[in-house]
């Protein structure tokens, strides 16, 4: 089985305030692109047979900067979309929606897990048929969820994964089964 290894973009101005960012394109902070552009070294040692990102600018630009300008966009790899919720802090949140998260209590205007698991049951299924380990840039939500759904769990145990901007996963398999490989690291 190919490998799916997973970035997440860099830092915004909302991703370090702990604000909620689905479809809003900002661009990455000065800190977010010096920790993409720190990535080439890492990923450049690897051999991809697809590398693709999510057309928000935010994974676009790490890409770019991570030594990867050719990257295809793939629409099924954007943020989960948080409706009502855009912008807001999950404190805010719970201030009307006690105990909120997004894996329980979703979003009114935006996504249900279920769409977002059959988004990113496309990018697992085009991973695994691949000739070769595939490469994604995307987002903290949806690069948890893409995991659980990996390991043939419900998007909702995306809750169990924390993944931090600029970091680099990989799923793969052992023994035949899917399994995490290396979680929320470094390059």
């Amino acid at each position: 089985m190919s490998e799916l290894w997973l970035v997440r973009h860099g830092e915004t101005e909302w991703s370090r305030a702990g604000k909620h960012t689905g479809r809003t394109d900002l661009p990455l902070t000065s800190e977010g692109e010096a920790a993409a552009t720190a990535m080439t070294a890492g990923l450049s040692e690897l051999s991809f047979a697809h590398v693709f990102t999510s057309p928000l600018r935010r994974a676009h630009d790490t890409a770019r900067l991570a030594g990867f300008p050719d990257v295809v966009v793939d629409d099924d790899l954007a943020e989960w979309d948080y409706g009502d919720y855009e912008g807001l802090t999950t404190p805010e949140i719970r201030a009307s929606v006690p105990g909120w998260t997004i894996w329980t209590h979703g979003c009114p205007g935006g996504e249900t897990a279920e769409q977002v698991a059959e988004r990113l049951d496309r990018v697992v299924d085009q991973a695994r048929a691949a000739d070769g380990d595939t490469l994604v840039f995307a987002h903290g939500h949806s690069l948890c969820a893409l995991a659980a759904r990996w390991l043939e769990l419900p998007v909702q145990d995306g809750r169990l994964f924390r993944l931090d901007t600029t970091t680099v996963s990989l799923l793969g398999e052992f023994h035949e089964a899917p399994v995490v490989k290396r979680w929320n690291s470094r390059v």
